[in-house]
């Protein structure tokens, strides 16, 4: 199905599974739906099963929406605990997006069943709200830990069985541009993976690239990807700069949506420094994954300047993650939208689009890891392998019988759905509207800063350095360094932790 069609049966209310290869654009079409029913006047609750995978659609997870959090099962007070805002929250929607729908257990759809037909009284799947599900089920699955009730994907939950979702499977490609990097990644997900694929893979082991290019790895621990980043970063000379996230919203909600943004609290840069982009611009001047050098830093604001690796120059402004919950947002984060990027985590990478990686697979301990990190890069010749193990080349077994079924399902519904495709045809994709925001705004806010902190978001000098050291050797807390060096609290964290390790503090 092309994206169009499947954006047309979502906006005419069919309950709806999203779902296609990695590249295939279910992220663009759910943002494209997100857009247009909230348009039409529509109350969408915008939910993923990872705290990651929400933030890209601006969202919350569908464990706290429902508000049965991380339980196996509903208690039988569960209505009565249930606080009212949660309550009209579910009355209220019209629409619930579950993204990454592979890591939601049966059973938990299920559950989320129970509680949207007891709060909205109304003995239908999910009380009568229309569901988008989101996902490809050969991607991460949902994980059984031995103290935990175990379970499977949710094709095998009861109300699946009841809701029959329209299964809109997108085929077009819009990440690879490499004919063998595709006939592998197709293998993978049928289980079909030949020697010479297997081969194909191998003579990217070591291959070093050509010229000077320095490469984003991926990991599949985070240990590994901390380590490198900060040796990367210490190796470089110059002045380190900091830039201090900052937030609205109660703690809790605001570490919550802490952990799923990939953007650091205080980000530390230097000139040099490799960074990635981890959100989209509304101008799509960058995109979640794009790689750029810090070359420069813009005089009076100090925003890093960002030579991509497309030759587009951009200052790089902060930005603003928000956590909604329903039609209520309860926190918000403002950070400039980069991280280092010589190293980054494959589970971290979903969604991203990488122009070259190098990909240490040698870690790999779950189906369908090797099948998101490959599918990562556009072409085979930027892709640059450290070591490769069994278990990256595996996808569940679940997920390819799973997967004959949708397509057939598929095949069907595209022929029962196809009066849409003129309306498909003539409907314009809306884009975002270009930020009104003024540059002039990043100004003012760092002179108002500086009224508190006057060393806000300046280089540090080496005599700072050497009192920062004395002081906090002799006892100073935080706080008293923060007032007299004139730095945020969380700048002088960052730079203690640099001289004296990460437990320092």
């Amino acid at each position: 199905m092309k994206q169009g069609m499947a954006l047309e049966v979502m906006l005419s209310g069919e309950s709806v599974l999203l779902t296609g290869p990695a590249g295939a654009g279910k992220t663009f079409v759910l943002n494209q739906f997100i857009r247009q029913a909230k348009g039409d006047g529509k109350h969408i609750s915008v939910t993923a099963t990872t705290g990651l995978a929400a933030t890209h659609l601006g969202g919350a997870t569908i464990h706290s929406w429902s508000g049965i959090g991380i339980n196996d099962e509903l208690s039988s007070n569960f209505l009565d605990s249930m606080a009212k805002g949660r309550r009209e929250i579910i009355e209220k929607t019209d629409v619930l997006i579950i993204d990454e729908i592979s890591m939601l257990h049966d059973f938990r759809l299920d559950m989320i069943d129970e509680v949207c037909r007891a709060v909205r009284m109304k003995d239908v799947p999910f009380g009568g709200i229309q569901l988008i599900m989101s996902g490809d089920f050969f991607q991460l699955p949902p994980i059984n830990r031995g103290d935990s009730r175990a379970g499977g994907f949710v094709v095998n939950s009861e109300v699946w069985r009841e809701l029959e979702p329209v299964i809109c499977y997108l085929e077009e490609q819009h990440r690879q541009d490499d004919e063998q990097l595709l006939d592998i990644l197709n293998a993978l997900r049928a289980g079909d993976l030949r020697r010479h694929h297997a081969q194909c893979l191998l003579d990217r082991v070591d291959v070093e690239p050509s010229g000077d290019e320095v490469l984003t790895e991926l990991h599949t621990v985070n240990i590994d990807v901390d380590k490198l980043n900060d040796s990367k970063l210490d190796m470089l000379e110059g002045d380190e700069l900091f830039y201090t996230q900052s937030t609205t919203g109660s703690k809790n909600y605001v570490e919550s949506l802490q952990r799923s943004v990939l953007a650091p609290a205080t980000l530390r840069l230097k000139k040099g420094a490799l960074v990635m982009a981890v959100k989209n611009s509304l101008e799509r001047k960058y995109v979640n994954g794009s790689i750029g050098t810090v070359i420069d830093f813009e005089a009076g604001t100090e925003y890093p300047v960002v030579e991509f690796r497309n030759g587009k120059v951009l200052t790089m402004q902060p930005d603003t993650w928000e956590l909604r919950d329903g039609d209520k947002k309860r926190a918000s984060i403002s950070q400039i939208p980069l991280r280092l990027a010589w190293a980054i985590t494959v589970h971290k990478s979903q969604g991203m689009t990488l122009d070259s990686a190098r990909i240490d697979l040698r870690k790999a301990f779950v189906e369908g890891m090797g099948y998101v990190a490959l599918s990562r890069v556009k072409n085979l010749n930027n892709l640059y392998l450290s070591g490769i193990n069994q278990m990256a080349l595996r996808v569940s077994e679940d997920a390819q019988l799973i997967d004959v079924t949708l397509r057939d399902k598929a095949a069907k519904d595209c022929k029962r759905f196809k009066h849409l495709e003129e309306k498909a045809a003539n409907r314009k994709i809306k884009l975002p509207k270009k930020s009104e925001k003024k540059a002039s705004g990043w100004k003012e806010k760092i002179e108002k800063m500086r009224e508190t902190h006057p060393n806000a978001y300046r280089p540090w000098e080496n005599q700072q350095d050497a009192l920062l050291k004395e002081k906090f050797q002799n006892g100073a807390t935080i706080k008293e360094l923060s007032d007299l060096l004139g730095r945020h609290e969380g700048s002088i964290k960052m730079r203690l932790q640099k001289f004296f390790g990460e437990d320092v503090i």
